[in-house]
């Protein structure tokens, strides 16, 4: 049996590698990593999303920490991860655990690590503890387990609600009076995951009105990978049309990403997001600091951190290695293609439900409607087209071999337009010099292969995908 941390933890198909029995021994080896950390006064967070078995799963991990010794706290319900990670923080806990699989498919379940720094391990914190796994394995160190009732009643496991510490700390970051003042109608689309009903929790007290669509418990997310992209947003965007919303903004399976869609029920991205967020910190807030984004992220955010003479910084995926860097300090706003986005002062970790406040915020404070905003920041900042392909593997991909290979033929142009540079911080990107680019790479949590594009109109980036096809092909 093999088992591998990703990006952002370990994922499986349930019943096939990801059942109770596997679950105990990565929880046994996590409860040893936690140990090492931690051998005095060692303290777990623990929760889960709205998956098949989630809470059950959650459950046994708890039990494993209990028997452990470690002192447990495990949510009374499905939980956002951002929620989670902020209480190791709140608490002062070694560790957290979150039995989620983010937005992958309905079928998936997984363990995100989270750090007492309230972001996610390190790649060194997973291969620690997957060492202590194999270890456990070779040495037939099954995992300790105890009666979750008698953990409870000992005080090992203690069973409590996060939300509102968490909801709080979003108070600090949003402006609530901004928000009220636009009275907002917005949309919440929870996708049937665990931020459901968070942001109308969050505005109860204010003057907007949010509707929330898909905010019943259904494990199988209505037949669809619950990521706010726009082909799974359709519910959504015709429950902006049907109505006079004046936004929508959809979270994915566990709340650290966020979608939105405009009062014409049109998908606006979190590239525009980020894009938009960012501008706001610096002009309206006046805040400083580094710009982080991963390597698929878009290029307008170069442009407005070097209006603003602020530094960019490009990162691999994965918000780990967005966090690294927020822990050091010094980071005004981080975030990635896939949505998960967060700014100074909050933990370092893509926050859906926070994004989505600050969307508002911006709205509000323009007093604009959302695809005016996004016209006047391509007007100054783009024009920025995007989109990406997912190929499926029918075997494993070596990346190493798949990036060499890449850049061993790269060309001179692509699609009648110079390549300038070509950049392999994760998989193979290149820079064209009409300020577009294509990057293929393989994914960290699922067996795809995927191509992105970004450029000055629709057809460019078609061109640049058909081209990141064919090369993927050829890998």
């Amino acid at each position: 049996m093999t088992i591998k941390f990703g990006t952002d933890g370990w994922r499986a198909v349930i019943s096939e590698t990801f059942t109770f029995g596997n679950l105990r021994l990565v929880a046994q080896a996590i409860a040893d990593f936690v140990r090492e950390q931690n051998n005095n006064d060692p303290s777990v967070i623990i929760g889960f999303d709205t998956r098949f078995l989630s809470d059950r799963y959650a459950a046994e991990v708890a039990r494993v920490m209990a028997a452990n010794q470690i002192s447990t706290w495990l949510a009374r319900a499905d939980t956002p991860t951002p929620t989670i990670s902020h209480a190791v923080v709140y608490k002062k806990a070694t560790a957290g655990v979150m039995i989620t699989a983010s937005h992958n498919a309905p079928r998936y379940n997984g363990v995100k690590l989270k750090a007492s720094y309230g972001g996610s391990a390190t790649p060194a914190q997973n291969k620690r503890v997957e060492y202590l796994l194999d270890r456990n394995l070779e040495t037939v160190h099954g995992p300790n387990l105890m009666d979750l009732e008698d953990a409870v009643k000992q005080g090992l496991v203690n069973k409590f609600d996060p939300a509102w510490a968490y909801y709080e700390h979003l108070s600090t970051l949003i402006d609530l009076d901004v928000i009220s003042s636009g009275e907002l109608r917005v949309v919440a689309d929870g996708m049937y995951g665990s931020g459901r009903g968070a942001i109308g929790e969050v505005l109860a007290r204010g003057r907007s009105r949010v509707h929330n669509i898909r905010h019943e418990m259904n494990p199988g997310f209505g037949g669809i990978h619950p990521e706010p992209i726009a082909k799974h947003l359709g519910m959504l965007m015709s429950t902006i049309q049907a109505g006079h919303w004046d936004v929508g903004l959809a979270t994915d399976g566990d709340a650290d990403r966020i979608g939105a869609v405009d009062a014409r029920g049109e998908f606006v991205d979190p590239h525009r997001i980020f894009a938009l967020v960012l501008r706001y910190l610096i002009e309206k807030r006046g805040w400083t600091g580094k710009v982080v984004r991963t390597v698929s992220t878009t290029r307008m955010v170069d442009r407005i951190a070097a209006a603003h003479n602020l530094p960019l910084v490009e990162t691999p995926v994965g918000f780990n290695h967005i966090a690294d860097l927020m822990v050091a300090n010094g980071v005004l706003m981080g975030g990635e293609e896939s949505g998960g986005i967060s700014i100074k002062g909050h933990i370092p970790e893509g926050d859906g439900v926070l994004m989505g406040l600050l969307l508002l915020e911006v709205m509000a404070e323009a007093q604009a409607p959302l695809h005016v905003l996004v016209a006047d920041l391509l007007d100054k900042y783009g024009p920025a087209q995007y989109a990406r392909t997912d190929m499926k593997l029918k075997r494993p991909i070596n990346k190493s071999d798949m990036v060499k290979l890449l850049v061993d033929s790269a060309p001179a142009a692509i699609a009648g337009v110079s390549v300038e540079e070509v950049q392999t911080v994760d998989g193979v990107k290149y820079y064209l010099d009409d300020g577009s680019w294509l990057l293929i790479r393989p994914s960290g949590t699922e067996p795809v292969l995927r191509v992105y594009a970004e450029a000055p109109n629709d057809a460019r980036v078609k061109a640049l995908l058909d081209f990141g096809e064919e090369m993927a092909q050829k890998a």
